[in-house]
């Protein structure tokens, strides 16, 4: 395994491994023996970023989450997890009432839900302290100004370490950003979006937005990431659900274009001429850009998360990146 630092502060920085787990379907879809192999195979491998939200997944059972941070709960408690592993959580998105979701029925970012929300994440992960916690997305009715210093709040008072950011436009992850800074106050240090290989339509409606751009890592964002090194960036879905190496995984009509068929080609060039897997392929070409990215895995099986682990040490060639780069 490898590993980098996230955070800036030295109070708080961290480091963690190059590849996070994502536990979004850990106890309801995926069952707790499953899980908890998976997390055990995780860390067994070096292995120390964990990543979960309140609202995971409501959608399932028709609840309001939890179930993802309760699992993660009980192993931490029955593996005797400590700091050596950073678990990641997020809050804004839950939905208010059982069986609505976060579009028209979400919690939000006001000063009581990031006070209320991020306690109840405490109490159901069994910590004192969240690593790091992200505002999950964006609450249009509470202003800015409020959300900074409720987060700041936070890690003034020792509950919270870090502080994310996820599927915000990247206009408003500048000005909190700036608000925090103008206040002498802790603000966002680490990005997570949605960002893989293949490139996506802007002109197509995507899963958070009209505009389709909001939750990815659009060209906005990744300037931006590449101007403030400090910042880190986190990559959720970047194996697209098994698309790129499942035929029967059909894509999102955002990459329904003439570039996607190009680009799948150039993976499977550079797969077969490393002996690699595509995902694995597109996993390294996350972990070696010019940005560098953290990619966010899922797995419902130790043997899915096998094959993302070996992504760590596949090093890409000059030639092979730039082919994959210049791919259009």
């Amino acid at each position: 395994m490898r590993y980098r630092s996230i955070g800036a502060d030295p109070a708080t920085r961290r480091q963690v491994s190059v590849l996070s787990l994502g536990t979004m379907r850990f106890g309801t879809d995926t069952d707790e023996a499953t899980s908890f192999a998976i997390l055990d195979r995780y860390v067994a491998a070096g292995g120390t970023f964990v990543d979960t939200a309140n609202c995971y997944a409501f959608w399932a059972n028709g609840t309001q989450g939890g179930e993802s941070e309760e699992l993660v709960g009980r192993w931490r408690r029955s593996r005797g997890i400590g700091d050596e592993v950073v678990i990641a959580t997020k809050l804004g998105a839950r939905p208010l009432a059982p069986g609505t979701g976060f579009v028209d029925n979400a919690e939000g970012l006001s000063a009581a839900v990031i006070r209320d929300s991020s306690a109840a994440s405490r109490r159901r992960l069994g910590v004192d302290r969240l690593d790091l916690l992200y505002a999950h997305i964006e609450d249009p009715a509470t202003p800015l100004e409020e959300t900074v210093e409720g987060f700041a709040g936070l890690v003034a008072d020792g509950t919270v370490g870090l502080l994310g950011v996820s599927n915000h436009w990247a206009w408003k992850v500048e000005r909190s950003r700036a608000i925090a800074a103008s206040r002498n106050l802790p603000g966002y240090e680490v990005l997570q979006y949605h960002h893989t290989y293949l490139r996506r339509r802007t002109d197509v409606p995507g899963p958070l937005s009209v505009d389709g751009e909001q939750g990815v890592a659009s060209g906005d964002l990744m300037s931006y990431a590449r101007e403030h090194p400090g910042l880190a960036l986190v990559a959720y879905t970047p194996l697209l659900s098994g698309a790129y190496v499942r035929d029967d995984k059909p894509l999102d009509p955002e990459l329904d274009h003439p570039g996607t068929p190009r680009r799948r080609a150039a993976v499977r060039e550079v797969a077969a001429e490393t002996g690699a897997t595509a995902n694995q392929v597109v996993l390294a070409w996350l972990l070696g850009g010019d940005v560098p990215v953290i990619p966010l895995v899922g797995a419902s099986s130790v043997a899915q998360l096998d094959e993302s682990l070996a992504a760590v040490d596949l090093d890409l060639t000059v030639d092979q990146r730039a082919r994959l780069d210049a791919t259009n």
